[in-house]
């Protein structure tokens, strides 16, 4: 198939209505840390290079166009600080910022940026189209001091919950992924990340949350934000399970939050993430082209540059709706004839119509990826064959592999000759085997990680080829520092009582809990909310709304407190000691329990074992 590299509809959008650019495209923090920059790409104009796949080469182009764009008169976004935009629109005595990208640092510079072609117009209202980082961490950095004030902040139903708790559970290993998926310790350029496909990266800046004000719960659902009339549609379980699309009737514009992008979509993402709903997906979009399209001359989004003209519209969004419905449509057809998943990823392509469609390419998500994700929502992890209910785990059958084959040095001297022939996913299999028998074996490391970097420059994918660039990485590295840390406490400070508890329950080391039995009450006390812990049978279990008959140690505590004491920042005794906590029973009891739980770690294993 033949891509149609001679249409230049997409750059033409992407540099339409544009009115600024910062000088020097480099953000830092307010120690001199860099949290954002785009030099390090270098020069990405002209033919792709050999180590860039054509197609994500141009994708990378087009994520590299940024400065403040006009989309229509009244509506602004700035895209190129972050992976994703931020928009502004003017309203009778400010403007209303919408999605305020990942860290306050890029967010500020922003704001900046619209002010110093609009004039510095107050921020009057702040919507948030759902609840990934990427669209409220900044949110703090377009207000001085970081305070919003009174004004109104908007958000779908459920926004704050989902926000603080996606990677609440899987957090640690989300985030050891995520450096993998955005190519984090890569440097930037034709030999490392060439963008993450959604937008030019994600910057490293100070996170934070301010709690919405108002919510959205029902499609239809009409607001006037500084004389701004908007008209919202409910969209749960698609790109988030928190999103909504709204319609500006005044402006003709309508925003698509992240349901409809200049790429596909995940359905999974590979960082590790709840499976979204294919169906649901497109059936929302199918629901914005009946509500809004007749009413629209331009439709954007929180990532990429926007689509104006109804009938391109009504093609766009059309072609984005049967993307996800061929996905979801195709693979329940082939899982009903018993192909399983591997298969039918293999199995499935696009038809001409979405896969000549340079917003339907693979980008971000992958057909073959998310095929499999719609095969692991409806069937689970398990294809149905017995010989793969109760396999060996990755380093015990490595070992009998590697044994099976003849050792290690004739499965090397195999695989070198398949990577001579090209034949890269079978030496990656292959050699894996070896890596995880031997993990000291240096030349089926250096093999391996060859391999890889063949794989990742080949790849349209981005987040495929950061993959397989970081996995070459660390394969030929000494020791691993990923630099994933926990994330901004402003976030965890908005966990629930209800949230935290769980937090610590999944930190439990059950086999050395086995014996201990105890419980604890907790009574918070600016609002008496009571909960009792309690463990047993190797179990942290939570009860809300009640306290215990005979626990072994009941605190009062201030909420804000309770998430360091549990984490261990802060000893239970010194709170006590200031008077900031008042305890009744054994207070060792909290010790005993705190010395049952793993930290988790953030820098784990991946292409080794």
């Amino acid at each position: 198939m033949a891509l149609p590299f001679d249409d230049e509809q997409d750059f033409l959008d992407a540099r339409r209505g544009f009115l600024a650019e910062l000088d020097e495209v480099l953000v830092r923090d307010t120690d001199g840390r860099v949290v954002w920059e785009l030099e390090s790409y270098g020069e990405v104009s002209g033919e792709s290079p050999d180590t860039v796949n054509p197609s994500l080469w141009r994708q990378a182009q087009l994520n590299l166009i940024h400065g403040l764009f006009e989309v229509v008169p009244g509506i602004y976004q700035v895209r190129g600080l972050d992976i994703s935009n931020m928009t502004m629109v003017e309203g009778d005595e400010g403007v209303i910022v919408i999605d305020p990208l990942v860290s306050c640092e890029t967010a500020g510079a922003a704001l900046a940026l619209y002010r110093s072609v609009r004039g510095d117009r107050p921020v009057t209202a702040m919507i948030y189209t759902h609840s990934h980082i990427d669209h409220f961490g900044g949110a703090r950095g377009i207000f001085e001091n970081g305070d919003p004030g009174d004004i109104p902040i908007v958000a779908p139903e459920h926004f704050l919950t989902h926000a603080v708790s996606e990677n609440l559970h899987a957090g640690t290993a989300m985030g050891r992924r995520a450096t993998y998926m955005y190519g984090a310790m890569l440097p930037k350029g034709p030999e490392g990340v060439m963008t993450v496909g959604l937008g030019p990266g994600t910057s490293i800046g100070t996170l934070s949350l301010i709690p919405p004000t108002i919510d959205i719960t029902t499609t239809g659902q009409e607001l006037v934000l500084d004389g701004v009339r908007i008209v919202f549609q409910m969209t749960p379980g698609t790109e988030a399970p928190a999103e909504m699309n709204f319609h500006f009737p005044d402006f003709r514009a309508l925003c698509m939050a992240e349901n409809a992008t200049h790429n596909m979509h995940n359905v999974v993402t590979l960082r590790g993430a709840l499976v979204r709903d294919t169906h649901a997906w497109a059936s929302f979009l199918d629901q914005s082209i009946e509500m809004f399209a007749s009413e629209s001359e331009v439709s954007f989004a929180s990532h990429h540059w926007p689509t104006w003209g109804y009938e391109n519209i009504v093609s766009y969004l059309s072609k984005q709706r049967d993307l996800y419905a061929y996905m979801h449509d195709q693979t329940l057809r082939l899982l009903n004839q018993g192909h399983t998943g591997v298969e039918i990823a293999e199995m499935v392509q696009l038809p001409p119509t979405l896969a000549e469609s340079w917003h339907c390419r693979g980008y971000y998500g992958s057909l073959n990826h998310n095929v499999k994700a719609v095969y692991q929502r409806y069937m689970g992890w398990f294809d149905g064959n017995p010989a793969h209910l109760w396999p060996h785990p990755p380093e015990e059958a490595a070992k009998r592999y590697v044994d099976f084959m003849g050792g290690a040095s004739v499965v090397l001297a195999k695989a070198q000759q398949s990577y001579d022939e090209g034949d890269y996913r079978w030496v990656a299999e292959v050699v894996n085997h070896v890596v995880f028998a031997e993990p000291q074996n240096r030349q089926a490391r250096d093999l391996l990680a060859q391999t890889y970097l063949q794989l990742g420059f080949g790849s349209e994918n981005a987040t495929w080829r950061n993959f397989f660039l970081t996995g070459a990485m660390e394969l030929q590295a000494d020791a691993i520092d990923s630099g994933n840390r926990p994330r901004a406490l402003e976030l965890l400070s908005h966990l629930s009582v209800s949230q935290i508890f769980e937090a610590i329950a999944i930190r439990l080391d059950g086999p050395r809990a086995v014996g201990t039995d105890l419980v604890i009450n907790w009574t918070i006390a600016e609002s008496d909310e009571r909960h009792f812990i309690r463990l047993e049978n190797a179990v942290l279990s939570h009860v809300e709304g009640r306290l215990h008959e005979s626990a072994d140690l009941s605190v009062s505590i201030p909420k804000s407190q309770l998430l360091f004491v549990m984490f261990g920042f802060v000893a239970l005794d010194d709170l006590v000691t200031s008077g900031a906590a008042t305890t009744t029973g054994e207070i060792g009891t909290l010790a005993r329990l705190q010395a049952l739980l793993d930290a988790p770690d953030p820098d784990f294993a991946i292409v080794t074992p």
